[in-house]
């Protein structure tokens, strides 16, 4: 007996209506027992000759129609499983193809790309329909230059590529020298070794910068960005709604500014990350920026309601823990608008439990597919105050 594919898994994979998991199946799509799929309207010719082999994408098989629907299902699946009432689910925002500014490759043997889906192994990067051209065409350099095993990140940085290469030392003049006339070939902005012992720059031709909100910030080795240029103006545009006419913001979880940067009022940042802490408070006071920035570790010292209860808005951006000590105390303040980044549907819709008991409304959600055809979702969501509990 045959029957449709109507939803897609966490994990990717097509759910029939009896509940059956298939493998590379759309919604739409027709199953027989044998598990032979008909493809329907939401089945997609993979672009990319290395999917479903490499694990840096799971979805292609699927139209932008289904997977727009998958990022609202998994936010609503999360929402739902704590028992928080569903929001308006805006549409989902899909990066663009080719839109990836950061990325962490692995090479081995001469491969260079991502490790096969749960798989230790390489699949050799040949095309990628994920990645910036600006990495990409790195790709075929470093598979020359690297031969035992190492690990490449990539990010692409105002002045270019920021490369560093873990696993990796220069251990003598001919290395260290075959290193320098690599990062100037390739014209790199930066290029660090790390051999276990942390990063160390080896070319810097001018100190690397980040804009964000159009400030130029320094950025640090391995420090954290927004995947795309266009989903993180997507994350921006939600979070200035969400905190509305907020003279005062606190932005928690600050990294390097994304939000501080851009939001126009008086900011108090706290970031638990020396480096970026550092980078975001030189910026805003060469820019002028009205950013007080804290080197402080939200989990183990969150601030109180009485610290909190002196802004008007609150941004929260947190890793995909969550940020559930902090929100702990943001449930019994009385701050009157709260703006939450998440990479992490389930830590998000815990929290948003928490804030939900204490007395605030979740007003929307808005999913964003940064991580273009994979299981990655990301979502912007605004709260307000309806009372104190």
């Amino acid at each position: 007996m045959s029957e449709r594919v109507v939803r897609i898994a966490a994990r990717g994979d097509g759910v029939t209506t009896s509940g059956r998991y298939v493998p590379l199946a759309a919604p739409g799509d027709v199953v027989d027992e044998a598990g032979a799929v008909t493809p329907g309207r939401h089945h997609a010719t993979p672009p990319c000759r290395h999917f479903p082999e490499c694990g840096g994408c799971q979805l292609q098989h699927v139209d932008d129609e289904a997977y727009r629907a998958y990022l609202v299902d998994r936010v609503a699946g999360a929402l739902a499983a704590q028992s928080v009432s569903i929001p308006e689910i805006r549409p989902s925002h899909l990066s663009p193809p080719r839109s990836r500014r950061r990325a962490t490759l692995k090479a081995m043997g001469g491969a260079v790309g991502f490790n096969a889906a749960a798989s230790h192994r390489i699949v050799d990067m040949r095309e990628c329909h994920i990645l910036r051209p600006e990495l990409f065409a790195l790709v075929a350099p470093l598979r020359r230059l690297l031969k035992g095993r190492a690990e490449a990140t990539l990010t692409l940085a105002d002045q270019g590529v920021d490369l560093l290469l873990g696993g990796v030392a220069a251990d003598d003049l001919a290395a260290a020298e075959s290193f320098g006339a690599f990062a100037a070939n390739h014209q790199l902005a930066r290029l660090s070794l790390d051999d276990g012992y942390g990063a160390q720059t080896r070319w810097e031709p001018v100190p690397v910068t980040i804009t964000l909100g159009g400030v130029a910030v320094g950025l640090p080795q391995g420090a954290f960005l927004q995947a795309t240029a266009d989903g993180e103006e997507a994350l921006v545009d939600a979070v200035r709604e969400a905190v509305g006419d907020a003279a005062t913001v606190a932005d928690l979880f600050a990294g390097l500014g994304t939000f501080a940067l851009a939001l126009g009022a008086r900011i108090y940042a706290a970031e638990a990350s020396r480096d970026a802490a550092q980078a975001l408070k030189v910026a805003a006071g060469a820019a002028g920026q009205p950013v007080f920035v804290e080197h402080r570790d939200l989990y183990r010292q969150p601030l109180d309601p009485a610290e909190l209860d002196r802004f008007g808005a609150v941004v929260l951006d947190p890793p995909r823990a969550g940020a559930e000590a902090q929100v702990e105390r943001l449930a019994t303040s009385r701050v009157p608008r709260i703006a939450y980044v998440s990479c992490n549907p389930a830590t998000f819709a815990r929290d948003a439990k928490r804030l939900a008991a204490g007395g605030y409304r979740l007003d929307w959600v808005r999913p964003v597919g940064q991580f273009r055809w994979s299981v990655h979702v990301e979502l912007a969501a605004s709260f307000s105050r309806v009372a104190l509990a």
